[in-house]
């Protein structure tokens, strides 16, 4: 679980709060996810005595909550005594490719916690004054994060999160040298990239590296290794022949580099 706490004065905390909103945003956005909504989590008044602090820092709280993520645009959903003990909280709901909603990154503001530990500042006019704390988990948990993209993408990231973003398949195995070549200069620009040196067939190749979703097949025969080219391949079975390695290189490194979020096609290298 990753947490940050930002401690401010009571009047800085709007423009801290919007940072963080809006990096968070960002940052999902940066991975091919951007369809959001808030949830606003606030105290059950009818159970007081299931949370801390007076009524006013409540109000407070909730209403600099409220016109943070308002002023964002996106859509805000109460979640009324949702709250954790301490504060309220917003939170982000992304929705996943088929529409199901996930819990983001949540911000709470929390005037409890440094008025337990007794933290001051001391404010313009010389006065000793309590600040305030902001919460915010980025991505949650990592390992869940992962899981949500993974359902996001069915599995088919792009090629910039691929695990393996190429598979070099040679037609027979006198290709497999030259393919592994091939692999070497493209991990100089930093691609991963894998040789299918099985037995298997050629076809039956193409087939697994289509199932692992593989996002650039580069597939390789007698005479692509003596004009040193290859012919792409990619998830949705086009194909592009006679390429000349540097420039096979030079695509992916660059489609790979500007981390498009959609699966490679040959329009991107039209």
């Amino acid at each position: 679980m990753d947490d940050s706490h930002s401690y401010c004065t009571p009047e800085q905390a709007p423009a801290e709060i919007k940072h963080l909103l809006n990096f968070c945003l960002g940052l999902f956005r940066d991975f091919g996810l951007d369809d959001f909504y808030l949830e606003l989590s606030t105290r059950d008044d009818s159970k007081p005595d299931k949370f801390i602090g007076t009524e006013e820092q409540w109000t407070v709280a909730t209403q600099i909550l409220q016109d943070v993520a308002t002023e964002s645009g996106l859509e805000l959903v109460p979640d009324p005594g949702g709250a954790a003990y301490y504060g309220p909280k917003i939170s982000v709901q992304a929705r996943d490719a088929i529409g199901r909603t996930w819990q983001m990154s949540t911000i709470q503001y929390d005037f409890n916690q440094p008025e337990r530990f007794e933290l001051e500042y001391q404010a313009a006019d010389g006065s000793r004054q309590q600040p305030v704390m902001i919460h915010s988990a980025k991505f949650g948990s990592i390992e869940r994060f992962v899981g949500v993209l993974i359902e996001h993408y069915a599995g088919a990231f792009p090629a910039w999160l691929s695990p393996v973003q190429v598979t070099g398949i040679p037609v027979t195995d006198e290709q497999v040298d030259y393919l592994y070549e091939v692999a070497a200069r493209m991990r100089t620009r930093g691609i991963r990239m894998e040789v299918d040196d099985s037995d298997d067939r050629m076809q039956k190749k193409i087939r697994s590296a289509q199932k692992q979703k593989v996002p650039f097949m580069l597939i390789a025969g007698a005479a692509d290794a003596e004009a040193g080219a290859v012919s792409f391949r990619y998830r949705d079975g086009e194909q592009r022949n006679a390429i000349p390695i540097e420039q096979a290189v030079d695509e992916i490194a660059d489609f790979v580099a500007r981390r498009v979020n959609e699966s490679p096609t040959t329009a991107h290298f039209s």
